[in-house]
């Protein structure tokens, strides 16, 4: 996208126009949002914006200094990862920096998700083919595409993003965040794809902002250092403490109301089931794009099937309309949201329940809610300072996060 002339920058910060962007709830909900976001569009017909996450091109050489060997556990967890480091992830490391020695050449990262850029990369990618095709296990072949996606990240961001909120270093918002405990009675499990770790305009990262790590945990796709904790949780928490919010078409979905409203004051269980501390309902959020979301559901159900051995991973459906990103990022229909409008909305319809109203979950919704015109504030004011447009044609892109 080229960059508007001085004319029609002038013009843009002339303009006293002003757009406003609302989230708002299904009308089943006792309570909206209160999203209330104004900053000034560039021009009344403004050229369309391909990504809110998208930054100029940009080239971040690695030196010997910069680039050790491994990933230390200090800095694996310092990006929100709680498992031990990735034994793949760091044995991509230690091959990146064995090609970059052999062949006298430094790793350069640019443009969006830290791809290698150059001649280093022709080199890397015969390389890492080579491997892929010599790993004859389908599995161990997909555990490698997700431990190659991580290692470049990691490697292309250091000193480029901030940590905890994966946003440029100039454009941190951290400090404008509000972190509120979430109900132990309540879990999220983040399973993100590789492809959207450290992905700038993420929403999924709100949650451990606001909530710790603990509350809502990282569980990246295709790790399995990751997974096994995850699914150590939900083997200890039982098959009915687990839920994944997603539109699961072949069977009939539930809401929260039909999964956890209790039918009668005599039914002792299911208020034990919503209030036991110990045994937290487990909420995975399924955090990557549209087309991406299927295969992960599907390792979600196969691995369900190991565990418990049946497929059916209990689905829950909600109500939420879409959020204020939907100006930044739209989805490929209505009914669909990003990562953190979708726990907003669990919380939201949870807050409805008898037996949740009094654990204070409206105003956790208000904190993710805070956040999330936190980060679209952010990634507008980058879009701005660039010079770029932040008004998007609606495409479907099927984006989820």
């Amino acid at each position: 996208m080229k960059n508007p002339g001085k004319t029609q920058q002038k013009t843009m910060l002339s303009s006293n126009r002003v757009l406003t962007l609302t989230l708002e709830f299904s009308p089943s909900l006792k309570f909206s949002a209160k999203t209330h976001i104004e900053f000034r569009p560039r021009s009344l017909h403004g050229s369309i914006m391909n990504s809110a996450s998208r930054s100029s091109p940009r080239e971040a050489q690695v030196n010997d200094t910069a680039c050790r060997d491994s990933i230390t556990l200090e800095e694996w967890q310092g990006w929100a990862c709680v498992s031990p480091v990735p034994a793949m992830v760091n044995e991509v490391i230690h091959d990146l920096k064995l090609l970059e020695n052999n062949i006298d050449a430094h790793m350069v990262f640019g443009g969006n998700g830290g791809k290698l850029q150059g001649d280093f990369k022709i080199q890397e990618d015969k390389k890492h083919r080579a491997k892929y095709q010599a790993l004859g296990d389908s599995d161990k072949k997909f555990q490698f595409f997700s431990a190659r996606q991580i290692a470049c990240r990691l490697l292309g961001s250091r000193g480029y993003l901030c940590q905890k909120c994966w946003l440029p270093m100039e454009d941190c918002m951290c400090s404008k965040v509000k972190p509120c405990s979430l109900w132990h009675g309540i879990k999220f499990w983040l399973y993100m794809h590789p492809k959207d770790f450290l992905r700038q305009n993420n929403t999924g990262k709100l949650l451990w902002q606001v909530f710790g790590v603990q509350a809502a945990t990282l569980c990246l796709y295709g790790i399995s250092e990751d997974e096994e904790i995850m699914w150590n949780a939900f083997k200890d928490a039982g098959k009915g403490k687990v839920w994944c919010l997603y539109p699961n078409q072949n069977i009939v979905p539930k809401t929260v109301q039909d999964a956890f409203s209790c039918q009668s004051s005599a039914d002792l269980e299911c208020t034990h089931s919503l209030t036991n501390r110990y045994r937290p309902l487990n909420f995975v959020l399924i955090d990557g794009t549209w087309s991406n979301s299927a295969a992960m559901f599907r390792r979600l159900k196969e691995q369900a099937k190991l565990l418990w051995g049946e497929e059916d991973l209990p689905c829950i459906s909600l109500a939420a309309g879409a959020s204020a990103m939907h100006k930044l990022r739209p989805q490929p229909s209505w009914d669909r949201t990003c990562t953190a409008a979708a726990a907003i909305g669990v919380l939201a319809e949870l807050q409805l329940l008898p037996e949740c109203s009094s654990y204070g979950l409206d105003k956790q919704v208000e904190a993710v809610e805070d956040a999330l015109v936190v980060l679209l504030e952010a990634l507008t004011a980058r879009r701005l300072r660039m010079g770029r447009s932040i008004t998007r044609k609606i495409r479907h892109s099927r984006d989820i996060c």
